[in-house]
């Protein structure tokens, strides 16, 4: 290796250790801060302490708002889940008459500015005499995160050969049964992968949420409106939880994935 090749390679390495830097530097000062005092602008390394998570069980509020984040993410990934898996069926297997339109309605919400898909459902709701809640943000995230798992159970879908799924009707299987049986099981990675990335997507959604939430408060818009009045300690501490578990449902993502790859070959 030369000279000129060295340099240029401790150049991408100093360039990605300060993009890391940048990007979880910040992370890592909220985890540090949960477990450690600050004193002036340096930490107090011997101020080691676990009381800021105890101190979670004192703010119901945060642990409601947080709830709520988990449930809204929970019930708009499932719904998606079901019209994304049927669409992508039917899609695979129908006349696939109007797919083209059928697509741009589950991707343009996606794909256009958070502030203009809030304000449009808030608009239909509010035609349709809906009152703004926690169901209203949950069918908001489900036409948000519609599209990334549409997109990658679409995207394993045509990646499957046809004979599959002929074989099993040839052989007496109804379309339910060749779905469930046949076809099901190989779109486990897609989706997983698709489910995380949408629950991921929905915790953290702030802009639909706000249009949509009603007395009921999510954890972001809980932690928006902490930002006039400053944020309490006990804030570093539930945020050094979501980071963890965010950070296990990768790997268990990670790990399906791979398991699911591993099968196929």
């Amino acid at each position: 290796m030369t000279a000129p090749e060295r340099i240029a390679i401790a150049a991408l390495w100093l360039v990605a250790a300060l993009v890391f830097a940048v990007l979880y530097g910040p992370a890592l000062a909220v985890v540090l801060s949960s477990f450690f005092d600050l004193k002036g602008q340096s930490i107090d390394w011997s101020s080691f302490s676990l009381h800021w998570y105890a101190g979670l069980t004192d703010n119901p509020g945060m642990l409601a708002a947080l709830g709520h984040t988990l449930l809204v993410a929970a019930a708009a990934v499932l719904m998606a889940l079901v019209l994304a898996l049927g669409l992508a069926w039917y899609m695979k297997t129908g006349t696939r008459r109007g797919r083209p339109y059928v697509e741009f309605v589950i991707f343009l919400p996606f794909v256009l500015p958070g502030i203009i898909t809030g304000i449009s459902l808030l608009v239909a709701f509010r035609e349709l005499g809906i009152e703004r809640s926690l169901i209203t943000v949950t069918i908001g995230h489900t036409v948000l995160v519609l599209a990334i798992i549409y997109r990658m159970v679409t995207v394993r879908l045509d990646s499957l050969e046809a004979s599959q799924i002929e074989a099993s009707l040839d052989l007496g299987a109804t379309g339910l049964q060749t779905f469930l049986f046949v076809v099901l099981p190989q779109l486990r990675s897609a989706i997983v992968t698709g489910a995380l990335l949408a629950f991921t997507l929905s915790f953290d959604e702030t802009l639909v949420t706000f249009f949509l939430v009603g007395g009921d408060a999510t954890l972001p818009i809980r932690l928006w409106a902490m930002m006039r009045v400053g944020f309490t300690p006990e804030v570093n501490a539930l945020v050094s939880l979501v980071l963890l578990a965010t950070m296990s449902l990768a790997v268990l993502g990670a790990l399906s994935l791979k398991d699911s790859m591993a099968a196929r070959r």
